[in-house]
């Protein structure tokens, strides 16, 4: 083959590798969980459990499923994460969330000693992973997750914004 042609059928840009270690493959995997909530007319939060480079356990809010107002996406992922392992401690798991923790959630993730919490879009008014205050390193709490904010957060926000956005139009 010349030269030309080799250009033709194997462009010179290269083609985006995905990682799947990467914070954003794992957003990703969050975000799916959201959708599916989403589908369900739920608030579309969804949140993965991380082991050593596996998903040990998926979940997207079932508060209005299960009647519960404790059954929010973090939760749920992290009773799975506990039978996963057969242990209440996470001190090695990353969650995933596609929405900054509510209190409720942060004193549940500092309990079960998650090692760090990876959310998608802030929550200024009621979160508690830096937002309005920061449960997840509280000084005096028996722990401390490490905490990356922003991941995704473009497109969860947007989604629940869409989501709040219809059951406004629905209501009126």
């Amino acid at each position: 083959m010349n030269d030309s042609t080799d250009s033709t059928l194997f462009p010179q840009e290269e083609e985006p590798i995905i990682d799947l270690t990467s914070d954003a493959y794992y957003m990703g995997q969050a975000m799916r969980q959201a959708m599916k909530a989403y589908e369900t007319e739920e608030v579309p939060i969804g949140a993965v459990v991380v082991r050593g480079g596996r998903i040990i356990a998926r979940a997207g809010n079932q508060v209005e499923t299960l009647k519960d107002a404790t059954a929010h996406a973090e939760m749920l992922a992290i009773t799975q994460a506990e039978n996963a392992i057969g242990d209440w401690r996470l001190n090695e798991c990353d969650l995933y969330v596609t929405k900054e923790p509510c209190p409720m959630c942060a004193g549940a993730l500092v309990n079960a000693r998650l090692r760090r919490v990876i959310f998608g879009c802030h929550d200024p008014r009621g979160g508690a992973a830096g937002g309005s205050i920061n449960i997840l390193q509280m000084p005096g709490l028996s722990h401390r997750c490490e905490i990356t904010g922003g991941v995704m957060g473009g497109e969860a926000g947007q989604l629940l914004k869409a989501f709040f956005s219809e059951r406004r139009g629905n209501t009126e």
